[in-house]
């Protein structure tokens, strides 16, 4: 990749956000889509630009330059600005984009997408959409969506800011305290949709994973993290750590009992250890508890040695923290395995009654492989041959049908 393709793609991924952002400053003749496409349309013409001439002594002040010019002759060619508002004038560029209260340009409209007032599946759409800068087809992939669900989202996103005035602005410093817990969530939302077994060895999965540790990296470089972000940042650790070491050299999906322990990156364990002694506060959050959950499962030599008793109460605390069955799915996963098999079933069997998680593949899953380890052959078969009707993915489907074909054998 040459130079100028370079400059443009950092320039892409680090501006187009705050750019659209700033066209729907500029005028509120400019609706979302028109600023999308202007921006869109001014890096292609850098590209021959530069190509033609050369890279710009101030490359993002030439693109906002451009944008904004182009933003006003569609507002003139569409007639609905006086005409007396265009007389020539050499154009001064009123924004540098590089003058934020971040010192990441990424995090700083990360936190322009964390307006309160959006909801947390919308702030994490239009996160993936102008801050990481993926495609509808990739967003929809990623969220498990179909891409008509996500434009949908994306549509009603863009009434609403336009609508309710909510502009994709960086708040400033004295506001930012006020978005962090957003920004938390909004990154361990999409840290999880990056760590979920699904994506094989996709490269979204692992890109998703490594820009979520990169902004809350980015979080404490700005000074900004606090000690809820530590204990996130400690959880995400713990997990990357184990990424490489879930599927084999096949690519077959392995779970935590067949993982090759030595395969665990210590480093990022280590660093993981740190942050979680970072954490330490009088106010507990769920990230706190999961990360220290997830310590467990690192510290532990081997799947037997676990302390499954210790994380039953770390999952019990978190329950009572943020209730919710996905969590209770695995509490009772970790009830069986400290050995309280008869609770663990309980909670299961009442989990399963729920017309919702009936038809929950990781439920079906649970129940089909503890059946099976419970000898209970009938009941394991009918389990996985339900998790195999509700996962789309190959390599779970492969996963479960490894253990059906012991069933069979």
């Amino acid at each position: 990749m040459d130079k100028i393709q370079q400059e443009v793609d950092h320039l892409y991924k680090n501006c187009f956000g705050k750019m659209v952002a700033s066209l729907l400053r500029f005028s509120k003749e400019i609706d979302f889509e028109t600023a999308e496409d202007i921006v869109q349309d001014t890096f292609s013409a850098a590209l021959a630009s530069w190509k033609s001439d050369s890279i710009p002594t101030n490359p993002s002040g030439w693109i906002y330059a451009v944008c904004k010019n182009k933003a006003l002759n569609k507002i003139k060619a569409g007639k609905k600005l006086a005409p007396l508002a265009f007389h020539e004038r050499p154009f001064q560029p009123d924004y540098d984009f590089t003058e934020t209260p971040f010192d990441d340009q990424q995090l700083a409209m990360l936190f322009a997408c964390a307006h309160p007032d959006l909801a947390p599946k919308v702030q994490v759409v239009i996160t993936l959409k102008y801050v990481m800068n993926f495609k509808v087809e990739a967003i929809a992939k990623i969220l498990a969506m179909s891409i008509d669900g996500v434009d949908k989202i994306l549509v009603r996103a863009r009434q609403k800011i336009r609508d309710e005035r909510i502009l994709l602005v960086v708040p400033n410093l004295s506001k930012v305290k006020d978005r962090i817990s957003i920004v938390n969530k909004i990154i361990y939302l999409i840290f999880n949709e990056g760590h979920k077994s699904s994506w094989g060895k996709e490269i979204l999965r692992e890109e998703l994973c490594e820009e979520a540790l990169l902004m809350c990296k980015a979080l404490f470089d700005c000074k900004i993290g606090n000690k809820e972000t530590a204990a996130l940042y400690a959880l995400m650790l713990f997990n990357a750590a184990r990424l490489k070491a879930r599927f084999d050299l096949s690519g077959a999906l392995l779970d935590l009992e067949q993982q090759d322990r030595k395969l665990w990156n210590q480093d990022l364990i280590d660093l993981g250890c740190y942050y979680m002694q970072e954490s330490r506060s009088n106010v507990i959050s769920s990230y706190h508890y999961e990360s220290s959950i997830a310590y467990l499962h690192c510290a532990a030599k081997d799947f037997s040695s676990t302390d499954w008793e210790t994380i039953t109460k770390l999952y019990y605390k978190l329950i009572q923290l943020n209730p919710n069955p996905f969590v209770e799915l695995n509490y009772a996963i970790a009830l069986y395995y400290a050995g309280r098999v008869e609770p663990a079933m309980h909670l299961l069997n009442y989990l399963q009654q729920q017309s919702f998680l009936s038809n929950y593949y990781l439920l079906n899953a649970t129940l089909g492989k503890i059946h099976l380890s419970l000898g209970n052959f009938k009941e394991a078969k009918e389990f996985l041959l339900k998790t195999l009707q509700q996962t789309s993915f190959q390599v779970e489907k492969d996963f479960i049908q490894k253990m059906l074909d012991t069933i069979d054998d």
